[in-house]
């Protein structure tokens, strides 16, 4: 192997080193982002027992009326109340026509 054969190899084995190197980044800021997503979906799911620990230790829904105030405290709490996205967080807590619908009715 000549010299030129050397370098030229070298040099190949440099730019595979260098791309390799691009993916190991591009990885590991994917992981990152997904680590956040984790962290703030176990928040999310955190509060979310936190409050259904307190729905379920007050009293029992005695009329309509008290049944709608607790769905209200729901959706204000940035919960979707609609059948389509029940549970799910609100993002930005932009209004829902069908949560809407919802509490419109009597």
């Amino acid at each position: 192997m000549d010299k030129k054969e050397l370098f030229d190899a070298f040099d190949g084995f440099s730019q595979n080193l260098m791309i390799t190197l691009a993916e190991i980044e591009a990885m590991k800021k994917q992981v990152q982002s997904l680590l956040e997503e984790n962290t703030a979906l176990r928040l999310e799911n955190d509060k979310l027992r936190t409050r259904l620990t307190q729905l379920e230790q007050e009293t029992p829904v005695k009329s309509s009326k008290q049944g709608k105030k607790y769905i209200e405290s729901i959706y204000h709490d940035g919960f979707h109340i609609c059948n389509d996205y029940y549970g799910q967080r609100r993002e930005n807590d932009e209004e829902c026509m069908f949560c809407m619908e919802v509490l419109d009715r009597e």
